[in-house]
């Protein structure tokens, strides 16, 4: 039993790793222009990004097509390890309640258990009893323990794509990393995760009815889903999601891209002014409504839907693919 569920997790892992890499490529493009959009400000007097297509205009004058690709460095090393983790995490939790993994379970022999041994008074039995409850709380730890582990490299992944032309450019990832390092200290690479914390509720809501739209596809076949009817359940799921817990993403941007210096700052008057420390979420939030209306919360909706959606399933259906096929391997 114990073997069965690390081997799952080892597949787990490498075919979310898969899923990470090959999305985190294919849509870097949008995910630029989209964290761009999150990131402006509106100040007075300050030209800004007007929206979708003068930010890629202006993106594509200056700095050309590899202007699209600033920050995919990070971003595959964000990816990896997030999908890798939040996957084992996922399908481990499923697992430690008697569910296949994903991408397992439809191609799985019907007489192959996993359940534990049910406990008198125990909450397995229940559990197993209420799948959307199940995928809940497998989502919500898995999203939980990747965004913890990996935030530092999602910090250095928007700064990288936030970087104007006015100031020194990071030449590489480590350069951003020490850089950060050194100008704002080890606190930087946190800044954000309390909203990313809050995202978890994206992913409460995305993979519990990812999991009940398969469930309602596969209704009347026994045979594997095609990769068609992944690719829209995913789409759906994602699209869903995203919607509803779309505020987040740009609270966290917006306090990613706050760069705090180490040493206080000196006024014009050579006196010594501390730098406001409280600027958290709430802060944040009050100043974005304020300046920028409700509509601020979204800024940059549209895009997140072009980039998140076909990442999203392009994710899955690799992930699941790769599961099978690693399923079928392990069968042999």
């Amino acid at each position: 039993m114990q073997s069965g569920q690390a081997k799952w997790s080892a597949s787990s892992m490498i075919a979310g790793a898969g899923g990470g890499l090959v999305a985190s490529i294919a849509t870097c493009p949008l995910d630029v222009v989209k964290t761009k959009l999150q990131a402006q400000r509106a100040i007075h007097g300050q030209t800004g990004y007007l929206g979708i297509s003068a930010t890629i205009k202006n993106v594509w004058r200056h700095d050309g097509l590899r202007g699209f690709y600033r920050g995919l460095g990070p971003t595959i090393l964000g990816y990896l390890p997030t999908w890798a983790i939040y996957f084992a995490v996922y399908d481990g939790i499923k697992q430690r309640f008697g569910e296949m993994p994903l991408g397992a379970a439809l191609t799985a022999q019907h007489d192959e258990r996993l359940y534990p041994a049910a406990q008198p008074k125990g909450y397995q039995p229940v559990i197993r009893e209420h799948p959307w409850s199940l995928h809940i709380l497998s989502a919500m730890c898995a999203g939980a323990s990747s965004t913890i582990c990996t935030n530092p490299l999602w910090v250095i992944k928007t700064r990288f794509m936030t970087q104007s032309r006015d100031e020194v450019r990071y030449k590489h990832t480590l350069d951003a990393a020490l850089t950060i390092y050194r100008t704002e200290g080890i606190s930087a690479f946190y800044r954000g995760l309390l909203p990313s914390l809050m995202g978890i509720t994206h992913v409460a809501v995305q993979f519990p009815l990812y999991e009940q739209l398969k469930i309602w596809a596969q209704a009347d076949s026994d045979e594997p889903l095609t990769s068609r009817v992944i690719l829209q359940c995913s789409a759906v799921a994602k699209m869903t999601a995203s919607v509803v817990t779309y505020p987040h993403e740009v609270i966290r941007t917006r306090l990613q891209t706050q760069k705090r210096p180490l040493l206080d700052d000196f006024s014009s008057d050579g006196m010594i002014r501390k730098y406001p420390h409280n600027r958290g979420i709430v802060y944040t939030v009050q100043k974005l409504i304020r300046k920028e209306g409700w509509s601020g919360l979204y800024k940059g909706l549209s895009i997140n839907l072009l980039r998140t959606v076909p990442n999203s399933a392009v994710t899955m259906l690799t992930y699941e693919l790769l599961m099978r096929h690693l399923y079928q391997q392990r069968t042999r």
